[in-house]
């Protein structure tokens, strides 16, 4: 393919020289996985190019396995080299490595029976030929609309404009063997807005495996501008509790949380509020999550995971009860459970989202915070207790009033799911998950 500087079937011979030097070696497992990327990202600041940066990059990853469970013993070594030479080393360093490693009943490789066998096309590689003065230009012109949103705009951080281009193959010694190319790319601007002294900053960003599926330059630029600008002037609030409507991109930070919550492997190590929390109800019985991985361009869509166990679609969340949790095959082992296809992640997240529009969520809001920026990481995954500094707006009546800064949003994770009272329907895709904006009932708002 374009770009390359292999075949696909060339990254399969170069997995398959990994897999048979294990085997010879007497490894009982071996997977690996081989992939290169390139790609092009440009930054402009105040209308002059602030970085062009060219990127190629290759990596071989390598685990081997020693002994069969429960006395299994792994190693793992990693090489960006594609040479014969370099291969070789690399898997002789994971053989040392597994040798002298202490024996782990839940390692290994996943079940055979679990491997993908359908390999369905998502459509994923949308190659961007983007020359470097192009994409500069996009970004100046990106820029340029943010500065023209408003007299107030004073500053920027920049635009940045990124082209990537990427192929894997992944393989394994149960006779797995699958790859396919795919692309990112993605289009920002932050700038900083400027009255009487005091100074406002704000930014928005485009992601996309589909060039002609950004937002356009000059629309991003110019909404980055209004929203810094419209945050000037921001006060301070006295200490209450109201109801809290999340804007769509902080909004995707409480799925997040959930994430890590069911995260196999926190909830084995029991450092997770949702340890047991399979069939329980965990959220407003509003919420439904759905984990869909063949959708066609999608952010996170895989016919299999890191491990080429087959991805599936499901509902994660329904009606408020936890219906699954992201495990791979070694965290499904140490719970007593099996892999539900998500060693790497998750892919795809979509939250049902059948509420009113923004407006529409302001009006259900009434008096309360809307919340646009959560500053800090002051959020407890063992107890669920949640404090994080915020920025956003004051609203009465349904409507903002004025812009609000240097305050504390606090609450528990668990109250706060079950208070959802409301899930706009002003979607937005970011990391691979989908939501509106999320109007919580009731939180404490610490200020004056």
């Amino acid at each position: 393919m374009p770009g390359f500087t292999c075949t696909e079937e060339e990254l399969r011979e170069l997995a398959r020289a990994v897999l048979e030097r294990a085997r010879r070696a007497g490894a009982s497992g071996c997977d690996c996985d081989v992939s290169e990327g390139h790609g092009l990202s440009v930054s402009v600041r105040k209308g002059e190019p602030d970085t062009v940066e060219h990127n190629r990059d290759r990596s071989v990853g390598v685990s081997v396995y020693f002994g069969e469970r429960p006395r299994v013993r792994r190693g793992h070594a990693s090489t960006s080299d594609f040479s014969r030479a370099a291969l070789e080393q690399t898997v002789d360093a994971a053989l040392a490595i597994a040798r002298h490693t202490a024996e782990d009943d839940c390692a290994g490789l996943p079940d055979a029976e679990r491997l993908a066998k359908k390999l369905p096309d998502l459509d994923l590689y949308h190659p961007w030929k983007l020359g470097t003065e192009e994409a500069i230009e996009l970004a100046r012109r990106c820029e340029k609309a943010a500065f023209g949103a408003s007299r107030k705009i004073r500053n920027s951080e920049g635009a940045s404009v990124s082209a990537q281009q990427s192929q894997f193959v992944f393989a394994n010694s149960l006779g797995f063997m699958a790859g396919y190319p795919g692309s990112r790319h993605w289009l920002s601007c932050s700038v900083i807005a400027e009255e009487k002294g005091a100074m406002q900053r704000d930014d928005w960003f485009s992601a996309s495996r589909v060039p002609s599926k950004l937002a356009e330059p000059q629309a991003l630029g110019r909404y980055a501008g209004l929203r810094a600008a419209a945050r000037l002037g921001a006060r301070k609030i006295a200490t209450c509790q109201a109801a809290v409507l999340y804007e769509a991109p902080v909004a995707i930070q409480l799925l997040g949380h959930f994430l890590s919550a069911v995260n196999g492997a926190n909830l084995y190590r029991k450092t997770s509020f949702l340890v047991d929390s399979l069939g329980k109800q965990v959220f407003s019985p509003l919420v439904d999550l759905e984990e869909r991985p063949f959708e066609p361009q999608g952010a996170s869509s895989t016919p299999f995971d890191e491990e080429g166990v087959a991805t599936r679609e499901r509902h994660v969340v329904r009606k408020g009860v936890v219906e699954g949790y992201f495990l791979g095959s070694y965290s499904a082992r140490k719970l007593g459970m099996h892999t539900t296809g998500n060693a790497g992640g998750h892919h795809n997240l979509v939250l049902r989202s059948e509420g009113p529009d923004f407006e529409g969520m302001l009006r259900e809001l009434g008096r309360g915070l809307l919340v646009t920026e959560l500053l800090g990481q002051g959020v407890n995954m063992v107890t669920g207790d949640y404090s994080r500094g915020a920025a956003g707006y004051w609203v009465e009546g349904g409507e903002i009033r004025f812009p609000v800064e240097e305050i504390t949003i606090a609450g528990n994770l668990r109250d706060m799911y079950k208070g959802i009272r409301a899930i706009g329907s002003d979607v937005l895709t970011r990391s691979g998950r989908t939501t509106g904006s999320i109007l919580i009932d009731r939180m404490t708002i610490a200020g004056n």
